[in-house]
């Protein structure tokens, strides 16, 4: 009998009564009772699905039913979700997975990530029309003032949720279905927060762009450890800051120095826009050669590692971190200046004073401010060395950027 597309319950009883019949002979495989079974298993598999669909099973359950399976506590998914309190807020249905989460339990617990896409967009969301953008909550003055937008537009409320709609969506960050499209990562993303950092985000995007045209080709296979030792290095000339950005875009990735917004904790940020330009964004919330150069190397490091096309990274380093990404950053930024081995030995760690901090800079060929920034950084003396960190000699480099 020839292999049909079942179209009726007896032709479905019948395929099933044969497939048991061939299962117990146990077919050769690659024989005809072997490729007959295959077939007859497709398309009872085919009618089954349209007759009788299966509903998705829920994200959340599958992690929790995972957990329960495996022992698993909340403690043990930090290491795929970043930190203690995205795991406590996935799993209580107040935030969305990001596709590097959905990599992550895909690969670490076995979970499908066609289970685990159901919970990419979180349920207020997910129907159209939902409302759940205030744009009234956007700081449109402060950006009014920077001008960002157009002073006309401010003066009544509906003209500004349409200009700082427009702002935000002419930077890539749409609101599909009410939901901004890409997600945030980093320690000074909360939701205090929210609206500031994505109105920086959009400012950084569209001032990025501006840039793209004197850009030098980004390959992405030149991004090392030695390219940061590179750049690192240029901390050594008294035109370090300059020759940063110049040798950074030369290779592709725009730079952008824009001060923070008011309220925000954010130091720099890391991300690319929707045509795959690495972008790297700097406040100089500090003004200090030390933590300039630091952010710098830090944010470039995640441009390296860990940064898609669907996250930004915005840091606020004061903040510690769970976040494995960011531990790393860290550690590839700290490792760039001063490796490890050789900070532990040098005499500026182990008799810090002046004359042993200048000889280890000049040993290293970095500016002295950055050990000097590593040592008050792990002492959390922070009243030490105040004259070697370079108080208030970044701005001088970029002059819009103190004209806020």
């Amino acid at each position: 009998m020839d292999a049909k597309v079942i179209r009726t319950e007896e032709q479905h009883l019948a395929y099933l009564r044969e497939v048991q019949e061939l299962m117990a002979r146990q077919p050769a495989v690659g024989s005809v009772d072997s490729d007959r079974l295959e077939l007859l298993t497709v398309l009872i598999e085919a009618y089954e699905n349209s007759k009788f669909p299966i509903e998705a099973p829920d994200p959340v359950d599958a992690i929790l039913f995972r957990m329960q399976e495996k022992g698993l506590k909340q403690a043990d998914l930090v290491q795929y979700f970043g930190t203690r309190s995205r795991v406590s807020e996935v799993l209580g249905r107040k935030r969305p997975l990001t596709v590097q989460m959905i990599r992550a339990l895909s690969i670490g617990l076995g979970i499908s990530a066609e289970t685990l896409v159901g919970l990419s967009v979180p349920e207020d969301h997910a129907a159209p029309g939902k409302a759940d953008v205030d744009w009234s909550k956007f700081p449109f003055k402060e950006m009014a003032r920077r001008g960002w937008l157009s002073d006309l537009s401010v003066r009544a409320k509906t003209g500004v949720e349409e200009v700082v709609k427009g702002f935000i969506e002419d930077a890539g960050l749409e609101f599909g279905a009410a939901a901004f499209r890409r997600s945030i990562a980093g320690e000074a993303a909360s939701p205090t927060t929210r609206y500031a950092l994505y109105a920086w985000l959009a400012r950084v995007i569209q001032q990025a762009r501006a840039k793209k045209p004197r850009l030098g080709p980004f390959e992405p296979e030149k991004l090392n450890a030695g390219f940061l030792r590179e750049l690192a290095q240029l901390s050594w000339s008294e035109r370090g800051p300059l020759l940063a950005v110049e040798f950074l875009e030369r290779h592709g990735i725009a730079v952008v120095i824009e001060p923070h917004l008011k309220g925000t904790q954010l130091d720099g940020a890391a991300l690319r826009d929707v045509d795959s330009t690495p972008i790297v964004g700097l406040t100089l919330r500090y003004d200090r050669l030390d933590n300039f150069w630091f952010t710098l190397v830090h944010e470039v490091a995640h441009v390296w590692k860990h940064v898609g096309n669907d996250e930004a990274f915005l840091d606020d380093l004061d903040s510690s971190s769970e976040d494995r990404r960011e531990a790393e950053a860290n550690r590839l930024a700290r490792e760039a200046f001063i490796p490890r081995v050789k900070w532990r030995r040098s005499e500026a760690y182990l008799s810090p004073s002046r004359d042993t901090i200048e000889k280890l800079a000049r040993e290293l060929r970095i500016h002295p401010a950055i050990v000097a920034g590593r040592l008050r950084k792990e002492t959390s003396n922070y009243t030490v060395f105040s004259d070697l960190v370079g108080q208030q000699q970044v701005s001088s480099f970029f002059p819009s950027s103190s004209e806020v």
